[in-house]
């Protein structure tokens, strides 16, 4: 159970928008937006100290660590998630076959199709349990589907993997802050930290056994690899740190500087009571568009042409994906958000792309508003 409640965290968040857009990219609580910004007036006084930035790096470490169950000696970091695949598609034996999600995203795909000698083979998400089978060596999935919220069967696809001796590479970038994950039972987990983990752009973690991650080749080792990074930055010979830190990259400090309050105050909330927000949310969305209830944080729509750009003049962040409109519900999503989402959202669904909402949104806007500073008032009152 968090040490903080939903409320109390969603106090700590400055969006001017009802912002349904996580999926793209998180918002960043007033502790993390001010450590970077205070990097940066560090770095352009002359002030900026190297060791304060790597703490941050630690703190981030061990927060993400504890979110999703793992010793943070088990836990690398870098900037993108395509870096970490690569090093998985590295070390795979020639012959090897990848199983693969339809549609998933292409971070998680492009690093096997880049490696000659492998073979990748992709299925529908629901059907990947059954086609793992003994001539499949990995199988690498989203835990949460980036264009649609679809959630991978991952108990059915680890207990395939187990059956078959197949690994399991699971990219929770869509997942991990919401969904609980059993991090603990696959063989990798990847994640970009800059969605659902409210950190800026250029952090990024992966996490594995012992087993799995000492098989991972130390190709792109740099100075911050080292056991010792800051007493081992020339000459020979290689001195690389022990477990999951041989595979670090150099950190864009600032990132890092904003990731670890980011990751903290996750932590204060916890991710069971996040999970419980996020999918009440994304199922009070569904309600009022009249759809069935689902189990994910993201929801996918098929609207008209031009919605998304129409919700954004009426105070609604979303995006498109896959030809869909794509909305992400986390813990600063509020109920007031949802309605308006939804009421913006109604006619255009049941009137088709003839419908015409400019008319409508002055008014929705006004009072999302008036609505967003009562609510402030009462809250600090």
């Amino acid at each position: 159970m968090g040490e903080m409640t939903i409320a109390r965290a969603r106090e700590a968040f400055t969006a001017r928008t009802a912002y349904l857009d996580t999926a793209t990219y998180g918002l960043p609580p007033r502790a993390a937006h001010e450590a970077v910004l205070a990097a940066e007036r560090d770095r352009a006084a002359g002030l900026l100290a190297a060791g304060v930035m790597d703490e941050a790096v630690a703190r981030s470490r061990a927060a993400f660590g504890a979110l999703v169950g793992v010793a943070p000696e088990r836990v690398a970091i870098g900037p993108q998630v395509s870096y970490f695949v690569g090093l998985v598609a590295a070390s795979l034996r020639e012959g090897t076959t990848v199983l693969v999600a339809d549609g998933d995203f292409t971070s998680l795909l492009f690093p096997f199709l880049a490696r000659p000698g492998i073979g990748v083979r992709s299925v529908p998400l629901e059907e990947m349990p059954g086609a793992v089978g003994p001539d499949v060596g990995l199988v690498a999935v989203s835990a949460v589907q980036s264009a649609d919220g679809r959630i991978a069967p991952m108990e059915d696809l680890i207990a395939a993997a187990r059956a078959h001796g197949a690994r399991v590479l699971l990219d929770a970038t869509q997942a991990a802050g919401w969904l609980p994950l059993p991090a603990g039972r696959v063989d990798l987990l990847v994640c970009g930290g800059y969605k659902w983990l409210l950190g800026p752009r250029g952090t990024c973690f992966l996490a594995g056994t012992d087993e799995a991650l000492a098989e991972l080749p130390a190709i792109a080792a740099g100075w911050y690899a080292g056991e010792r990074p800051w007493e081992s930055v020339y000459g020979l010979p290689l001195r690389l740190a022990g477990g999951a830190r041989r595979l670090d990259l150099s950190p864009a400090w600032q990132s890092w500087a904003g990731q670890a309050p980011a990751l903290e105050l996750l932590a204060r909330v916890g991710v069971e009571a996040v999970h419980a927000h996020d999918v009440a949310m994304a199922r009070r969305f569904r309600a009022g568009l009249g759809l069935p209830p689902g189990d994910s944080a993201i929801v996918s729509v098929k609207v008209p042409e031009g919605t998304a750009e129409r919700l954004r003049a009426g105070g609604v962040a979303a995006s498109v994906r896959a030809g869909r409109l794509r909305c992400a519900f986390h813990l600063y999503t509020t109920e007031r958000d949802v309605d308006l989402a939804v009421e913006l959202l109604a006619g255009t669904l049941a009137d088709g792309p003839e419908r015409n909402i400019e008319a409508d949104i002055e008014g929705h806007i006004e009072g999302h508003i008036e609505g967003n500073i009562k609510a402030d008032a009462e809250g600090n009152g």
